[in-house]
């Protein structure tokens, strides 16, 4: 993963994530606030998953680190709870491991499901590639793409684009984070199925179908730059 993309960015400024672990573990409390710190994720923690509630609406945590093995109220009635208010993302913990509890996790409204023991830096790939999911609503509020996560489905100016599964992750991707700079390695670690000793191939190819639907002229593309060296960003487009 690339440090760069560990971090919102808002213009040119790197944009700490905030993140809140409800978990009784003080000592993982402890050892996942000075790890994700190297990350530029700024972990919170409370041990009385009573007082979630009241910590979300305190801290305004961009991801939610949730343990299913709480005492009081669980980790699964928590989630309950969170979704009925919030649509923060939420990752759930448990030492059990039990396809049934993964299930029952995600269908309840976590977006995803980490089994104790794991290594931190697993916790930060998980968490980065999350938040790069989460749309800016800010961005998001002028644009002329709106997306339809329900039915995979992209507008462009109010009218459907006729995208594959591979493009329509591909221009989620962008359109959730203009300004960001994706290298290829970015983009195959996000778009599965991409063939990994044709990647680089693949990705040149699938951007320039993409380009293809949305670009007014694809061979001066305004939308989707390509950064020398780099790899590509997502200028967005605003309503006029």
């Amino acid at each position: 993963m690339i440090k760069s993309k560990q971090a919102r960015v808002a213009g040119n400024k790197i944009k700490m994530i905030k993140a809140l672990l409800i978990d009784d573990d003080l000592k993982l409390a402890k050892l996942l606030e000075n790890y994700l710190s190297k990350f530029t994720i700024t972990l919170t923690s409370i041990s009385d998953s009573l007082q979630a509630m009241d910590a979300i609406k305190d801290q305004k945590p961009e991801v939610i680190i949730l343990d299913v093995m709480m005492p009081g109220i669980n980790g699964f009635d928590v989630c309950r709870l969170i979704r009925k208010k919030h649509s923060v993302p939420i990752i759930m913990l448990s030492a059990r491991g039990e396809p049934n509890d993964k299930i029952k996790g995600l269908e309840l409204g976590a977006d995803d499901y980490i089994a104790k023991p794991f290594e931190p830096r697993e916790l930060v790939a998980r968490i980065t590639s999350l938040i790069r999911r989460v749309p800016d609503k800010r961005n998001l509020e002028d644009s002329i793409f709106e997306i339809d996560d329900l039915h995979l489905e992209i507008k462009m100016k109010g009218k459907a684009l006729d995208l594959t599964t591979k493009e329509y992750d591909l221009l989620s991707l962008f359109i959730n984070n203009p300004g960001v700079v994706f290298t290829r390695d970015d983009i195959i670690l996000e778009i599965k199925g991409i063939e990994a000793h044709l990647f680089s191939r693949s990705i040149d190819i699938l951007i320039s179908r993409l380009r293809q639907k949305i670009e007014s002229n694809s061979k001066s593309p305004e939308l989707i730059k390509t950064i020398w060296g780099k790899g590509y960003m997502f200028l967005g487009a605003n309503k006029t």
